[in-house]
């Protein structure tokens, strides 16, 4: 099984949903994050990482507030986005880094 750290590091863009499931914004965003990830299958990848369960990961990535979306590409934050958002925004994220 691969870890966060060896996920981020490929080449392709990984787009990390930092979620908690108390969230409403959170929830909201939820299923756009799912659609997009059935979009850019085999280009990109998604990956949800629930904070309350992952608090360490999230202490590590400094996200103080969910949900927060980020792109990594080879490792490094290429951008990011703290609560809501909408699809065409992400995708067009994502395309950029491709």
């Amino acid at each position: 099984m691969e870890t966060f750290q060896q996920i981020i590091d490929g080449e392709k863009p990984v787009l990390v949903d930092f979620f908690a499931t108390w969230c409403g914004p959170c929830k909201t965003l939820s299923p756009l994050v799912a659609e997009i990830g059935k979009e850019i299958q085999g280009k990109a990848r998604v990956l949800k990482i629930d904070v309350d369960k992952n608090q360490t990961l999230a202490a590590q990535y400094q996200i103080q507030s969910v949900p927060t979306l980020l792109i990594y590409k080879k490792g490094k934050v290429v951008w990011k986005k703290v609560g809501g958002t909408n699809k065409m925004e992400i995708i067009q994220a994502i395309n950029s880094f491709l």
